[in-house]
């Protein structure tokens, strides 16, 4: 995984909690699932990124 990938799904996670705790706070249920859809994008990002190292190192 390169660093850019790295850096743009945690950026992305950061994002997503950041959402998902605003959506707490205001009551916002959508805010709070979008926030919730992005870290799971991210971790799904992630995980498929370290599938594709795991491939290019054998």
């Amino acid at each position: 995984m390169g660093l850019g990938d790295k850096i743009h799904n945690a950026a992305t996670k950061l994002t997503g909690k950041a959402k998902e705790a605003t959506g707490k706070a205001t009551g916002d249920k959508h805010l709070k699932n979008e926030g919730k859809g992005d870290q799971v994008k991210a971790n799904l990002k992630q995980a498929g990124e370290k599938v594709k190292d795991a491939f290019r190192k054998h």
